[in-house]
């Protein structure tokens, strides 16, 4: 049976559309099928210019490769930047994304990019995607995990303990299990990628890993306990180690993951390499989630400029993670 990919089109007024449309032209023509959560007049426009055969969804049984279903309001023509018909929408595809995933009707979803700042206006909490779904999936056994390469296929693979967090607030957030989740998580990453290994590095807090205490204690109290609890357990996995000389390491092959306690600390290093095709991947949900690496890029978004290789490479994560299973037809 058929596999689907549901594709939540994010901010209308972003690149997301556009790049996941181009992104669809360069798919195979396989048994992948792909359901467009978003605006069904806004894909028809843009398709123009890229001509999928898309149809109006209305069942998992129905013939064909690409799909539309708008789960909420049409947006106007010339939707407004930063909008609340722009964060409605990114908001009602995004739901109804998870909502079959957890119904069993999608294999995974990507997600394209929205406006935090937008969909907070809207009177709702919202940290990020990632927190988002997680909330909707009742877990929080999950993490972020950022992944890219450079032109010689040389990956980083960088899992998140904090994520979307004021600088002051990180060290208080840390917490030995919230650590030791995320180990043992991006050690299941690298297994779940088919990896021969799962060595994963974790990085220090402070700078040079707090010199034994002198510059900070987090790595002795939080950090080196919670490596020593999943060492225990079998994991390998080394640390703390100075974030400035573990990246050097694990971009040259000795380590399959890093664990990054804080979010510029692992993206830095990553989108240096791989700025262009990163992926976000979020580890420990009960589906597959994948998106691209970017964010909504209003300065470019309508004018046919928008670089679709992050989002080609999330649904090209997605494809190889997603269980070969089929999905749930109502």
């Amino acid at each position: 049976m058929k596999g689907w990919l549901g594709i939540t089109l994010g901010d209308p007024s972003g690149i997301g559309p556009e790049v996941t449309l181009k992104a669809l032209a360069q798919v195979p023509q396989d048994d992948f099928r792909y359901l467009l959560l978003g605006d069904a007049d806004l894909v028809r426009n843009l398709n123009s210019s890229v001509g999928l055969k898309i149809s109006a969804f209305k069942s998992y049984s129905q013939e064909g490769q690409f799909f539309v279903h708008n789960p909420g309001k049409p947006v106007p023509k010339s939707v407004e930047q930063g909008s609340r018909e722009a964060a409605e929408a990114a908001m009602a595809s995004l739901k109804d994304g998870a909502d079959r995933c957890l119904r069993g009707e999608l294999d995974g979803i990507v997600t394209a990019p929205v406006n935090k700042e937008a969909i907070i206006h809207l009177g709702k909490p919202f940290t990020g995607q990632t927190e988002y779904l997680s909330g909707l999936a009742a877990t929080d056994r999950t993490a972020m995990m950022l992944l890219g390469h450079d032109d010689r296929k040389r990956w980083l693979r960088v899992a998140l303990v904090t994520t979307h967090l004021p600088l002051r607030a990180v060290a208080d957030a840390l917490t030995i299990p919230k650590i030791e989740q995320t180990i043992e998580l991006a050690a299941q990453a690298c297994h779940d990628l088919g990896l021969s290994r799962a060595r994963v590095a974790v990085c220090g807090l402070n700078p040079h890993a707090g010199e034994g205490g002198e510059i900070g204690t987090e790595e002795i109290t939080t950090v080196s306990p919670a490596i020593e609890n999943v060492r225990r357990k079998g994991y390998d996995v080394e640390g703390p180690i100075p974030a400035d000389t573990l990246f050097y390491y694990a971009y040259n092959g000795h380590y399959d993951a890093v664990v990054a306690m804080y979010h510029d600390q692992g993206l830095g290093p990553l989108k240096m390499i791989g700025f262009e095709s990163g992926i976000n991947w979020t580890l420990g949900l009960p589906f597959i989630r994948t998106s691209p690496d970017h964010g909504t890029a209003y300065d470019i978004a309508g004018q046919n400029k928008a670089n679709p290789l992050s989002m080609l490479a999330a649904i090209s994560l997605a494809r190889e993670l997603a269980p070969k299973k089929g999905v749930a037809v109502p």
